[in-house]
């Protein structure tokens, strides 16, 4: 992860930076620029495919990305020909460029899958539960040959693409597609992104019963989130992720997550009042969880909040009021 870290001593309203720790940020997406704000997805932003019974593969699939099972164990990971890694954690495979992992594994892979599902869940209520959507019944659900800007669509049915649709707008732009139905494409049919527009903040809440069906030889972009389940036919890719509250079923597929990050958070001005209070402001992406720790030594480090803002600059106090001569803080995505 990438953290910014700041210094404050006990003079109040005295502060001095610290150069920003270099460290892997592990978070999939970016903030909107305008309109929604990105679904957060939580530990589910690890797995390129995510289900709760079962993922399967008529051979040869290439995954680009983890996959996970739960809570189902990894007897419902079929046609991968897992490999055991020596940890008991996950295992791989030669159509997985990635690990795979299912709750039968050794620890921590139990509690990782428990929390991701729940997260993925937590994720589908979020999307589905948006309100006042910019477009309704937009073709009443045959959207093939349009062009759609970021936005929020909703339909009471399911969605069908029969020709090509564009997404078109910026990097940082948000679209989120709430699909009453299932979502189903046309063999050889595609959603194309033009003009900077990313999967990774492209959200398909689907609830229909049967959920998605993307077809033989067609393409996909974004992030499904589906109720039911997700079926890739012959030849079918995806540039996205793969989030079912059933199973996923895979033949001879393409699919690799989607390539975003999210800039660090960083702290503006920081001050201390005379009880020890410190007032922290940071700039955030909206819509992700921080943390929050601080420390005496720049060596153990303890949190105390993990905040959600939805807001950018987001302000918080760590009302504490230490006897410490000096305290720093840091802040990262989890």
């Amino acid at each position: 992860m990438r953290r910014t870290t700041a210094k404050t001593d006990q003079s109040p309203n005295r502060t001095r930076f610290i150069a920003g720790l270099a460290l892997a940020l592990l978070l999939t997406q970016r903030a909107a620029s305008g309109g929604q704000a990105p679904v957060n997805l939580g530990l589910a932003a690890n797995y390129v495919v995510l289900a709760k019974s079962g993922i399967s593969t008529v051979p040869p699939a290439a995954v680009t990305g983890n996959l996970g099972v739960s809570p189902l164990d990894s007897t419902a990971i079929t046609g991968f020909s897992l490999i055991l890694d020596s940890t008991g954690q996950f295992s791989t495979s030669a159509q997985v460029t990635g690990n795979i992992y299912a709750p039968d594994y050794a620890s921590p892979t139990p509690a990782n899958l428990t929390t991701a599902v729940l997260n993925m869940e937590a994720a589908y209520t979020d999307a589905e539960g948006r309100s006042l959507p910019d477009h309704t019944e937009l073709g009443s659900g045959a959207i093939g040959g349009m062009t759609l800007a970021p936005g929020l669509y909703k339909w009471g049915t399911g969605v069908t693409i029969l020709a090509d649709v564009t997404l078109a707008g910026g990097s940082n732009d948000v679209w989120i597609f709430q699909i009453a139905g299932n979502l189903s494409n046309a063999d050889g049919r595609a959603v194309i992104l033009s003009g900077g527009a990313r999967a990774g903040n492209i959200f398909w809440q689907v609830a229909g019963g049967v959920g998605v069906d993307l077809a033989t030889t067609s393409h996909f972009e974004g992030i499904i989130l589906s109720r039911a389940g997700i079926n890739l036919r012959n030849g079918a890719s995806i540039n996205g992720r793969m989030l079912a509250q059933t199973a996923v079923t895979l033949g001879a597929n393409s699919i690799t997550a989607p390539s975003t990050t999210l800039p660090p958070p960083r702290f503006g001005p920081i001050t201390r009042a005379p009880d020890g209070a410190v007032t922290l402001v940071l700039t955030n992406t909206p819509g992700f969880t921080l943390t929050l720790q601080y420390s005496t030594n720049l060596v153990s480090w303890t949190t105390f909040a993990t905040p959600t803002p939805t807001v950018s600059p987001y302000v918080t106090t760590n009302s504490t009021t230490p006897a410490d001569a000096r305290r720093f803080y840091r802040t990262f995505y989890p």
